[in-house]
């Protein structure tokens, strides 16, 4: 009799266990449907894609809305009958915040959990500081933008901050190859902001931001294989296959700056700015403009794009060598890849059409089926939106997460 009774007691226990689990998974899926949806929708709508019956979504929703994770839209008109009842996602139930650490100046921004923008600022990004001081800078200037946005810290779920270099993101630095950043490599990152700001911090290279947000807001909408390539200070690319960010086994994946331009230069040391980047980046440019043009290097680069515009012989030749091998190199991506569209950022792609035309015809003479070749729709916010893109997809997992950690309270 007391065996029976015991067995009994597990059984109830592990049925309770299992019931609780259950009501988890389908707040996750109501969660999601809500998450999903543009605007306003009804209880209706969740049972017909999630397949649950009226009473169980009406019951979920009831602690959604209690939870703050949905606001109920009171009824809306009525078709005939009973009136529905309409809710939707509270975007503003937490908020997230996005970092792109350039090497002049830095972009910081927040926004809601659908990515929209609350508010941004500009700052410069002082080569005389060390990384710790920096990133503390940043910290304090994160806080003082959420306070000056009425957005209090304690609804931070979480950060995205871009750098350039090989960025392992599993321990949230940057692993090699910043030599425009001194003394960044293996710089704690995302465990100084994540003191500084008291939230999850990923950390991303920038440049595989620049492709997230442009595939996400910009020119390579509805592309599931797509690259992005910058030109400026740096050299490098972004890549996503088959709808997924590629990071490569070294996180080395789109250091086209490595990329050797000919068997000249195989014995040849390049160090961490690599090949193509000692050939075609805007410092070259520059030095090899330096004796037509006075200024800094960036004034240099806009006399050299204006002189070939202008039908400048020695300008022409400068421009033209650089677009070869930039060619090459966007030629020598497409083949690996095939993907379907190539965005161009970076101020030497943005300044300069005569660049992105010629780079075009390398291209299609190397490509027996060229990608689409296209300019940035973001311009120089493509990083900072792909930075909101990954620090909202981490929020929106992270209270997924937490439904089903509180899955038997909530049964």
């Amino acid at each position: 009799m007391t065996v029976r009774r015991a067995a009994s007691k597990v059984n109830a226990e592990d049925g309770g266990r299992d019931a609780a689990q259950l009501r988890a998974f389908n707040l996750e899926r109501v969660l999601g449907v809500a998450m999903d949806r543009d605007g306003p929708f009804t209880r209706a709508v969740v049972s017909e894609v999630t397949g649950l019956s009226a009473p169980t979504v009406g019951s979920l929703s009831s602690h959604l809305i209690r939870s703050g994770l949905v606001r109920d839209l009171g009824a809306g008109p009525s078709r005939g009958g009973r009136r529905p009842s309409f809710m939707e996602f509270n975007a503003r139930h937490g908020f997230v915040v996005g970092i792109d650490l350039a090497i002049t100046q830095s972009r910081l921004a927040v926004a809601d959990l659908r990515g929209e923008l609350v508010s941004e600022r500009l700052i410069p990004t002082p080569k005389e500081r060390g990384p710790v001081a920096l990133l503390s800078r940043i910290g304090k200037e994160m806080r003082a933008l959420l306070r000056d946005s009425g957005v209090p810290v304690g609804r931070l779920l979480a950060v995205a901050a871009g750098a350039p270099g090989a960025v392992d993101r599993k321990r949230g630095m940057v692993v090699d190859l910043a030599p425009n950043l001194k003394g960044w490599s293996r710089v704690p990152m995302a465990a100084i902001l994540r003191r500084a700001l008291g939230a999850p911090v990923v950390v991303e290279n920038d440049v595989n931001l620049a492709i997230l947000g442009e595939r996400w807001r910009g020119a390579a909408r509805g592309h599931d294989t797509c690259a992005f390539l910058v030109a400026g200070t740096g050299i490098g690319a972004g890549i996503i296959v088959n709808g997924e960010l590629h990071h490569g086994h070294h996180f080395l994946a789109g250091e086209v700056a490595l990329m050797c331009m000919g068997r000249e230069y195989v014995e040849k040391d390049f160090g961490s700015r690599g090949c193509l980047e000692t050939l075609a980046g805007r410092s070259a440019l520059a030095a090899r403009w330096s004796a037509s043009s006075a200024g800094d290097e960036q004034g240099r680069i806009g006399d050299l794009f204006d002189a070939a515009r202008h039908g400048d012989a020695k300008a022409r030749q400068i421009v033209n060598e650089a677009a070869t091998l930039l060619g090459m190199a966007t030629a020598n991506l497409s083949i690996v890849l095939d993907p379907s569209i190539v965005v161009l950022g970076g101020p030497l792609m943005t300044q300069s059409d005569l660049l992105a035309r010629e780079l075009r015809r390398i291209v299609s003479r190397i490509v027996p089926s060229p990608p689409q070749i296209v300019a940035t729709e973001l311009q120089e916010t493509a990083s900072l939106w792909g930075s909101l893109l990954v620090a909202m997809t981490e929020a929106r997992e992270r209270i997924r997460q937490q439904l089903r950690r509180n899955g038997r309270s909530a049964a």
